[in-house]
């Protein structure tokens, strides 16, 4: 009985997610193009650390670098974390590109311009591909994230760069990288509710959306958070939160097991 309703329960799981795909693809293509607001490069805290210049928007990355590195050593290192072996090839893809981005990132914040934006958001969006197809492998099935694993690499990498080509074209088109960027937070929820977990710990997965959540509403209340701390920004307390959240899931790597 728990295995048919199970059954029923993905069958539930595909047809909602082919509904948000749906969806998404043609609500997102149905507006006009959109360009990146330029305000955008604007942020609240623009103190200066020593001789670098929006210090703790630069220096908030590090925890992005340092869960990269923790979790990519411990990738290589035999045993220490509970991984399938058959699809390490994603998870090195992930950690290396948090790494990327965390560098990505502080390039980007020590001079904020479209022209170094790029190089932040085509990290974020290969890490955030190779996570879908991660999540994928250990909910669904590994067969199909192997499948779908470099066509959303492909995806995520030329979202960023369609942007950066209609910009310099004069004609800003954000439509592909917010899909890219906001697709898997629709299907996430459906997958980790409705789909079986190969492994123990999977509601770090749930922490991690939720940590990326507050993240991005963070980012939107950057001035708010700066006025009212007179700390830190809601831009830096962004990266904070979302490297919490990264981290809870390498440590949920570390302490889970096969099911």
């Amino acid at each position: 009985m728990s295995l048919m309703i199970q059954q029923q329960k993905e069958q539930l799981g595909f047809a909602l997610i082919a509904v948000i795909t749906v969806s998404a693809v043609t609500g997102i293509f149905s507006l006009q193009p959109i360009a990146q607001d330029l305000a955008y490069h604007h942020f609240a805290d623009t103190r200066t650390m020593g001789a670098i210049p929006n210090g703790f928007n630069i220096v908030s990355n590090l925890p992005f670098l340092m869960v990269g590195i923790l979790g990519l050593y411990n990738v290589f290192r035999k045993n220490r974390l509970c991984i399938i072996n058959d699809f390490k090839l994603a998870y090195i893809t992930f950690f290396t590109g948090i790494i990327l981005m965390s560098m990505a990132s502080s390039y980007y914040h020590h001079d904020p311009n479209n022209q170094s934006l790029v190089w932040d958001r085509l990290f974020i969006a290969l890490s955030f591909m190779a996570l879908f197809a991660i999540v994928i492998a250990e909910f669904i099935s590994l067969k199909m994230a192997k499948i779908l694993f470099l066509p959303f690499l492909f995806a995520g990498i030329t979202s960023v760069f369609y942007w950066q080509f209609s910009e310099n074209e004069g004609a800003g088109d954000l439509r592909f990288y917010i899909l890219i960027q906001f697709y898997p937070l629709l299907v996430l929820p459906v997958i980790l509710s409705l789909f079986q977990a190969h492994f123990s710990n999977h509601h770090a997965y749930g922490w991690l959306l939720l940590s990326y959540i507050i993240a991005k509403l963070l980012e939107h209340v950057d001035v708010e958070v700066y006025t009212a701390t007179g700390i830190i920004s809601g831009h830096s307390a962004k990266h904070l939160v979302a490297a919490l959240g990264l981290y809870l899931l390498v440590r949920s790597y570390q302490h889970r097991h096969r099911l």
